[in-house]
């Protein structure tokens, strides 16, 4: 049986700038989840990010958005795993993925990084280790792998953000479940999801 998940990391690079772009799709899902916690997202110098605590649901959440751009992410999570003795076990790291649609959300445990500048980061310095949860939220791809690097760092329309959205909040309402340890039902009912055209 894994061991419960107690930081949960949303992917983004800092800065007025990248507001809204596709790369941050993770960063925004840990600020909507900061806001049903009630839980307010302050600077830490020592976590490299914006840090808070949380209850929600009954289990006690760290919550980390880092503040390093996006390729030094482990720097963030090295820093809260090592100060609250966290294991690899209990990371889930929620970020952008080119492989799925926008409207789309998949639970997944382990594997590689396929590109992700931030998730190879955190699987560096985490020594390798890559057997923790993430949250992979749909942004589609352009089509062309020389254009991959501007496509997520671009805000997406307006009607494919919306779908981003949808995606992330029925990743949210199955996040009870994955907290709970039941992984099957949470991933059965966000893999099920199908946003309304």
């Amino acid at each position: 049986m894994s061991e419960p998940v107690q930081l949960i990391v949303g992917l983004g690079n800092p800065g007025s700038q990248y507001a809204r772009t596709r790369h941050n799709a993770g960063a925004d899902f840990v600020s909507a989840l900061a806001s049903l916690c009630h839980c307010d997202l302050r600077a830490e110098s020592r976590f490299h990010g914006l840090y808070g605590k949380a209850n929600w649901h009954g289990h006690t959440l760290h919550l980390l958005i880092p503040t390093t751009y996006m390729n030094l992410s482990g720097q963030a999570v090295q820093a809260v795993s090592n100060f609250f003795k966290l294991k690899v076990d209990n990371l889930l790291v929620v970020h952008d993925e080119l492989d799925l649609p926008p409207g789309q959300a998949r639970f997944k445990k382990g594997g590689g990084h396929g590109g992700h500048n931030g998730l190879k980061d955190i699987i560096n310095k985490l020594g390798g280790a890559r057997e923790f949860h993430r949250l992979r939220l749909g942004i589609g791809h352009p089509g062309d792998a020389n254009k991959v690097a501007g496509f997520v760092l671009t805000k997406a329309p307006s009607q494919e953000f919306d779908l981003t959205e949808r995606a992330s909040e029925e990743a949210l309402a199955c996040l009870p479940l994955a907290l709970a340890g039941d992984w099957p039902r949470a991933m059965n009912r966000l893999h099920a999801f199908k946003p309304e055209a």
